[in-house]
């Protein structure tokens, strides 16, 4: 395992739309190991393939921190409900805004066997879900940001 670089905001691979997953390789298992290791390492609740520099539909997320979760192929089946508040991104560092997301997310993906499940999440959860899926399309949170973005440590400051 290893940790990878975080592509930021400006780098064109996060304006890109990455390829589905279709059968699971070593490099691609290594490539799921070091997202794990890399959010962890820095300290974040979710991270995209693209992020790391690579075009493909896997995303990683644990926002326990003892509850990872692995996403390969996600698709949003449903949302519920409404939730505004701060978000943040590893690929916009130093920043952060408010974003209106869904409260609740319903997302069919595949495990590392490549084995279909789903997966249910409230509040934060769906948050990330929301903001992770995302970024396999090329978005990154800043285009959906209410007002400006402001700087994380002048607003821990006050």
């Amino acid at each position: 395992m290893a940790i990878r670089n975080i592509r930021e905001m400006g780098d064109s691979v996060l304006n890109k739309k990455c390829k589905e997953v279709t059968e699971m390789t070593d490099r691609t298992r290594e490539l799921i190991d070091d997202m794990f290791e890399t959010m962890y390492e820095a300290q974040g609740v979710g991270l995209a393939a693209p992020q790391v520099g690579i075009l493909k539909r896997i995303v990683v997320i644990d926002v326990t921190g003892e509850d990872p979760i692995l996403l390969i192929n996600p698709v949003i089946l449903e949302t519920s409900g409404e939730q505004t508040g701060g978000e943040g991104c590893l690929s916009v560092p130093g920043k952060s805004g408010i974003v209106t997301r869904p409260n609740y997310v319903k997302v069919k993906a595949y495990d590392e066997d490549l084995n279909p499940f789903v997966v249910e999440g409230t509040e934060l959860l769906a948050r990330a879900f929301c903001h992770e899926i995302d970024h396999l399309d090329g978005h990154l949170y800043v285009e959906k940001v209410e007002g400006e973005l402001v700087d994380v440590e002048a607003e821990e400051e006050e």
